[in-house]
């Protein structure tokens, strides 16, 4: 059975929502699809960023983020929560702004990242 692309965009996002409601973005939802406005998400609810949400096989990364970014309201992070089939959620973002975030962290923050990250192999 194929699920056509549409029904497949819209599980991908309830998927995504879940997953940051599960990780206390208890706001998270589907966006309001189709409005046209700027500003719309695929998911909202995690305030100052704007997601846009793929579930393909095949990344096209430039066309994502220049998406997102021409769709993100000014101030928000523009960001791509993708993945293919069998897969984690990946997040793409460009370098200068995980940059400006990185930096924004205490060192304490910093650490306790790194000692999480020394739990994957």
């Amino acid at each position: 059975m194929s699920i056509n692309s549409r029904t497949k965009g819209a599980q991908a996002e309830r998927e995504v929502a879940q997953l940051l409601r599960n990780q206390g973005h208890i706001e998270a939802r589907r966006g309001q699809q189709y409005s046209g406005l700027k500003g719309d998400a695929d998911v909202v609810g995690v305030k100052g960023i704007h997601i846009e949400v793929k579930r393909q096989e095949r990344v096209i990364d430039e066309k994502w983020l220049n998406q997102a970014e021409h769709d993100a309201r000014l101030g928000d992070v523009p960001v791509v929560m993708y993945r293919r089939s069998h897969e984690k959620w990946k997040i793409l973002i460009r370098q200068d702004i995980a940059d400006l975030i990185w930096q924004t962290l205490t060192d304490k923050q910093k650490d306790d990242i790194r000692n999480r990250l020394k739990l994957y192999p």
